[in-house]
């Protein structure tokens, strides 16, 4: 039913009742199934900004189908454990949906990544702009089709900091041998520098760092990362990262259940990813800096690459760019994307991008 269609009916419908009130006849009730669905998430219960937006989507399902669709909330343990346990989940049926990272599912096909970051990609306004009105909606659609899976943005990170480091980064060889959690085509990108890419749960990380198993890693910024103590690990942190300038989370359902759907059920999921998307990304922007200042005033250092490291970052990219382009879809995926964030930076540099450095500039700040 078209949402058009749906509007004239319950307008319909609301004149009817109103007019069997006005008669005192009764009105009978509408007959309203439940339908649930089981929703697995890569996220630890409870932790920072990505179990939120999760949990974020259920709620707004409920509140939108006053409580007749139901968003069972697994988190990552409850009924499956890992990242790639998530999409195999959904993919065969065991679960209806995820709640993830797409760039998790390079493995399955390397265009995934366009719809979490790309390295030296889209910021999350960008990210919107493409997804919503320049193409990536339909792209999405495309590759979903060929895993069985119709995904939605619903959540994102903002730009996420470089990461933290047991040892300064002050050339490009400083990668060689490290052993690095960096999941989707930035962990392609550091292993261009000698770097061994590692692919880790949120929640596994601070173990991992501590004993010494890994070297580094980058998890998603200051709020985040203080909620998993990894300043308690080492005290250098770099602020800015090349890898996920607007990291994008999913919202992923089986097909073949989401085709069964009601149209007014599959209305209510995308309406409850788009806000969940929006109200994520502001989530991570009002706690970042209070988050920083409190891991500075701790003892945390918090660090910028140099530019070389940046300008070796920025080749080892476009190699992994380059050893791809021979899948249509990728292809298909990075040129839509990259024409789409040069159309909407070409605008915001002009205008927000101006504002805000003379902002800064005015008010001194």
């Amino acid at each position: 039913m078209k949402r058009r269609e749906f509007l004239k009916g319950a307008g319909v419908a609301g004149v009817a009742a109103g007019a069997a009130a006005a008669t005192g006849l009764a009105t009978p009730a509408l007959s309203q199934s439940r339908e649930k669905v089981t929703m697995v998430t890569t996220w630890g219960r409870g932790s920072f900004g990505v179990h939120d937006a999760a949990q974020r989507v259920a709620d707004n399902v409920a509140a939108i189908t006053g409580g007749t669709l139901e968003i069972d909330l697994k988190a990552n343990g409850e009924l499956v454990s890992g990242t790639q346990a998530a999409f195999d989940a959904v993919t065969s049926g065991t679960a209806d949906a995820f709640h993830a990272a797409a760039y998790y599912y390079i493995g399955q096909h390397p265009a995934f990544a366009f719809f979490t970051a790309v390295p030296f990609g889209m910021t999350a306004q960008e990210i919107n702009n493409w997804m919503y009105h320049m193409g990536g909606r339909a792209l999405y659609d495309e590759i979903g089709e060929e895993f069985g899976l119709k995904g939605f943005l619903a959540g994102n990170t903002g730009t996420q900091a470089g990461g933290w480091f047991r040892k300064e980064i002050n050339s490009a060889s400083d990668f060689e041998g490290l052993k690095y959690r960096m999941p989707g085509l930035g962990g392609k990108v550091i292993s261009k520098l000698g770097a061994s890419s590692i692919t880790m749960a949120g929640g596994e990380i601070f173990q991992a760092l501590q004993s010494g198993s890994i070297d580094g890693a980058e998890w998603i910024g200051p709020a985040s990362d203080e909620s998993l103590g990894l300043q308690e690990a080492t005290n250098i942190y770099y602020t800015a990262g090349f890898h996920e300038p607007g990291a994008a989370l999913s919202f992923a359902m089986n097909l073949d259940r989401w085709d069964a759907l009601s149209e007014t059920n599959q209305a209510a999921i995308e309406v409850a990813c788009a806000e969940a998307n929006l109200w994520s990304h502001a989530q991570y922007l009002a706690n970042n800096g209070a988050a920083l200042e409190r891991l500075i005033a701790g003892g945390t250092r918090a660090l910028a690459f140099p530019d070389d490291v940046w300008d070796a970052f920025g080749a080892a990219a476009q190699e992994v760019f380059d050893e791809n382009m021979d899948d249509d879809l990728f292809k298909r995926c990075y040129d839509s994307f990259s024409s789409s964030m040069a159309a909407s930076s070409g605008w915001i540099s002009r205008s927000a991008g101006q504002y805000t450095a003379q902002r800064d500039r005015v008010l001194g700040s």
